[in-house]
């Protein structure tokens, strides 16, 4: 049986949050129907549009706007880096660093690939914490200050753990033989019109997401803003 596209996880007057599926991109590409206007259509609405992006790897929360004016309010949170957000990564490898910060210039590399280089101007801002598992995988949560192209994927690969199942950063080998991608949009924590959101949802699909001991270890991180993140210099974050 097929994986589902999506998942309605929360419906707001102002946008809908849906888990998106691995392997699902966020933009049309060649399919006949896009993620948004498959949304649309199946949720009766006239339009709902992207304020924010995953790459098709990744699973977990995304907002949709269902209005104009919701849309530019939250895209613009996103731009000041007024959402907190969490994410799930699986490697097959040991970290160079089990936590800590990961900041660096992000530049071009080849063929659509990022690199994270030792100058920083304009660094994107990775926090993070790792614990081991079972089958020597080590899992890690991490909370991204910026939101560049890659952020999260090549910060891995700079601490010579990259996310297992990730051909363009990892092992292709190792990738081909992976059943997904192992990063997930975890939780999202924001204030909207006077409100205190946090969301979080687990990872639903992935055999190594699904074992009893990973499992266990993202329950114990299932408040992931009450985790003791060092507080970032105003400087650092661009």
């Amino acid at each position: 049986m097929p994986q589902p596209w999506y998942q309605l996880v929360h419906q707001h007057d102002d946008f809908l949050l849906i888990d998106k599926a691995a392997g699902i991109s966020v933009h049309r590409d060649d399919e006949a129907e896009g993620l948004v206007a498959r949304i649309a259509r199946e949720q009766g609405e006239a339009q709902l549009f992207l304020v924010h992006r995953l790459d098709r790897m990744t699973s977990g929360l995304l907002l949709l706007a269902r209005n104009p004016d919701a849309a530019a309010g939250l895209a613009e949170l996103f731009r000041e880096h007024r959402i907190e957000k969490f994410y799930l990564a699986l490697s097959a490898r040991k970290p160079n660093r089990k936590q800590g910060l990961i900041r660096g210039d992000m530049t071009r590399s080849r063929r659509g690939s990022w690199k994270l280089g030792k100058s920083t101007n304009n660094p994107a801002l990775t926090q993070f914490f790792s614990t081991s598992i079972e089958h020597k995988r080590r899992l890690f949560i991490l909370r991204p200050a910026t939101g560049k192209t890659h952020q999260i994927r090549v910060a891995m690969k700079s601490l010579a753990a990259p996310i297992l199942g990730d051909a363009r950063y990892g092992d292709q080998a190792q990738a081909q033989a992976c059943d997904r991608g192992y990063l997930h949009a975890y939780a999202l924590r924001f204030q909207w019109r006077d409100e205190s959101l946090e969301f979080v949802r687990s990872p639903g699909e992935g055999v190594e997401y699904l074992t009893d001991e990973c499992q266990q270890q993202i329950e114990q991180w299932n408040t992931p803003w009450e985790l003791p993140w060092p507080e970032l210099k105003q400087r650092g974050r661009v």
